[in-house]
């Protein structure tokens, strides 16, 4: 299997190069490395039409062969690490090492997913009926992965949708469908024909999907604003919808750590992925008893990172991965700066090739300033200085999003219970960004609808059917 070349679409158990295609850009050089199929509205009826046919004997597959199906193919990526990863990198832009863990996850998840059961609930056994409510699945699942983790964000929908007994239609995004086509080459053979099939294309393509009669339910990943039209869309033929969407998290720092340790921890938690995680640290509000140790010892941090092209050994930060995105952030540095608020590192745009910012970290900037209350998806931090703990959870709940969040301090006890008070669907303390495949993870308020991940994820694959019979012995004669 050729990584570097013939990407195809997968549309009932066959791979179809399509008629159009379109050019995928390396974010780190601006050259073309591959060109993908665009997909046309009669390839999509004809992978919904596929997926449809083969729903009823998926549907009808034991679970435990549908588990097996799902471990077969999370050790079929593990065994490709090293292409998937060199594939990711040229078209993501994350370094080689970030490359690797996202593939690795990637299979993990498949395999974590098969770990989960789906439950049957018994309501009532007694002398009159025997009543039971189980978990069926909805169908056709229309999958939209974003551009930041496009391999393992698919998998969060891939494993449950099809562990439930339902089929998909996935469709990467326009700027990294590389790794996901060869994804579905690799896999191919290992489900029945149909049951997943891959599309690609540009922006056409996801509102056909949202909106098209075919599908049961859409599992989309990417912002808010996008989500809101995904919703629109699906609502004349009332589409399930899971929706996971944009985040501003904020970090609160408490002033008994210990800054020498955690600084780093704090770094990463923020510019990981060149910042672009919808969990990452949005904002970061440190007491103001350790906020200039902290403050320095960040900045001290920062620049020892070497930021670059993210196939080179030592690149620790790559590009922001497409030049939209790329505009959006050097315009929240812009406003920043005619605002006046203070710089402590970065700022400005590299004058190299490729979509490249330093790392950039303002000195509290204004709680409503742009760049604290917008989502910055990129190497930008403000640090806000608090000394009043009421004031920063409810600074930090002043928000329209609720995704993720966490809280540092020595004290755990004292940590966790502000992190309680934190209305976001998942908060950690002293770490960040760890999800698992059975441990639900959504959005609170405008980050999101539904959930993804654990039991309470699988169960969004499903419809709950109760059945109810009366028993024979409770019948007059």
């Amino acid at each position: 299997m050729d990584f570097d070349r013939d990407y195809a679409m997968l549309i009932g158990g066959k791979l179809e190069a399509g008629g159009a295609r379109f050019d995928v850009i390396n974010p780190a050089t601006e050259q073309v490395i591959g060109n993908a199929p665009d997909a046309s509205a009669g390839d999509l009826d004809r992978a919904i039409d596929a997926a449809r046919a083969a729903f009823p004997g998926w549907a009808a597959t034991p679970i435990a062969e549908r588990k097996a199906a799902l471990n077969a193919m999370g050790q079929a990526v593990l065994a490709n690490i090293d292409a998937f990863k060199r594939l990711l990198t040229a078209e993501q832009g994350k370094p080689h090492s970030e490359a690797e863990g996202e593939i690795m996850g990637a299979g993990y998840w498949l395999m974590g997913a098969a770990s989960l059961d789906l439950p049957v609930t018994v309501n009532e056994d007694s002398d009159e009926r025997y009543s039971e409510t189980r978990h069926v699945p909805l169908g056709v699942v229309g999958a939209i992965a974003p551009w930041n983790f496009p391999m393992i964000l698919a998998m969060f929908k891939v494993g449950p949708a099809l562990l439930a007994g339902n089929v998909m239609v996935l469709k990467p995004s326009p700027f990294t469908p590389l790794a996901t086509l060869k994804f579905g080459e690799l896999v191919k053979d290992i489900l029945p024909p149909g049951v997943l099939n891959i599309v690609t294309g540009g922006d056409a393509l996801g509102p056909w999907m949202t909106s098209h009669p075919g599908f049961d339910k859409i599992s989309f990943t990417g912002s808010t604003a996008t989500g809101r039209r995904v919703m629109e869309s699906a609502a004349p033929t009332l589409k399930r919808v899971t929706l996971e969407l944009g985040g501003n998290d904020a970090a609160i720092v408490m002033p008994d750590i210990d800054v020498e340790k955690v600084a780093e921890e704090l770094f990463w938690a923020a510019f990981r992925n060149n910042g672009q995680i919808c969990i990452a640290t949005k904002r970061m509000y440190v007491h103001k008893d350790i906020y200039e140790p902290l403050r320095d010892a960040l900045v001290a941090y920062a620049k020892t990172v070497k930021v670059g092209d993210g196939s080179e050994q030592g690149t620790q930060i790559g590009p922001i991965n497409n030049e939209p995105q790329y505009r959006r952030v050097l315009d929240l540095i812009a406003d920043a700066k005619d605002k006046g608020y203070t710089f402590l590192v970065g700022g400005e745009a590299a004058e190299v090739p490729g979509y490249f910012i330093p790392v950039t970290i303002l000195d509290n900037p204004p709680e409503d300033s742009r760049i604290v209350q917008e989502e910055q998806f990129g190497p930008v931090l403000p640090l806000i200085k608090f000394d009043d703990y009421d004031d920063v959870v409810a600074r930090a709940n002043a928000s329209d999003y609720g995704l993720g969040g966490s809280v540092w301090g020595h004290d755990e006890d004292k940590a966790f219970a502000i992190a309680q008070r934190i209305a976001s669907g998942t908060v950690w303390v002293n770490e960040t960004q760890h999800l698992s495949p059975t441990a639900a993870f959504g959005g609170m308020k405008q980050s999101g609808v539904g959930v993804e991940g654990g039991l309470e994820g699988l169960l969004e694959y499903t419809n709950a059917q109760t059945i109810v019979r009366r028993k024979s012995r409770s019948v007059p004669a």
